[in-house]
């Protein structure tokens, strides 16, 4: 008689966390899990946080840190309610501890460009549909302009 089993075809995934994601994901995901252990310790200052995004500013290479110094300084002044922080280790600003906004350095992920992104907190809603990021290669005062305008709207 012959034997009519079959071997059970393993289902199990075979790919592993190290082969999905990036090196540059990796090192995002570890940042993010640090910011929320340190988040989470009791005193914590709001000073803190900004010292940790300037610090995340100067460790980026030109002309991103360049970007980010002036992003950083627009939010402050257009949207002052906003409270920056590190979110993945990107500069990142929020409202009542939910990001609005973050800038995101071109180099982290080996992009050909910076991005400046917002999350669904921010009210930028126009009709159906509108842009959540934008791509940056340098700032003009042009730029500045809608960047500030656009924060304007987002905590609106």
């Amino acid at each position: 008689m012959a034997d009519t089993t079959k071997a059970a075809k393993s289902t199990a995934r075979t790919d592993t966390a190290s082969d999905s994601f990036t090196e540059e994901e990796r090192e995002a995901m570890k940042e993010r899990a640090r910011e929320l252990r340190s988040a989470g310790r009791r005193g914590r200052a709001k000073a803190d946080d900004e010292g940790e995004v300037l610090a995340k500013i100067a460790e980026m290479p030109e002309p991103d840190r360049v970007m980010a110094e002036r992003i950083h300084a627009i939010v402050r002044t257009a949207a002052p309610t906003l409270s920056p922080k590190t979110w993945y280790g990107m500069p990142a600003y929020a409202k009542d501890g939910k990001v609005v906004c973050f800038f995101q350095s071109a180099h982290k992920f080996k992009s050909r460009y910076a991005t400046l992104g917002f999350n669904d907190e921010a009210r930028l809603d126009e009709g159906t549909m509108w842009p959540t990021s934008f791509a940056l290669t340098r700032l003009t005062a042009e730029d500045e302009e809608r960047i500030a305008a656009l924060l304007r709207k987002a905590v609106g």
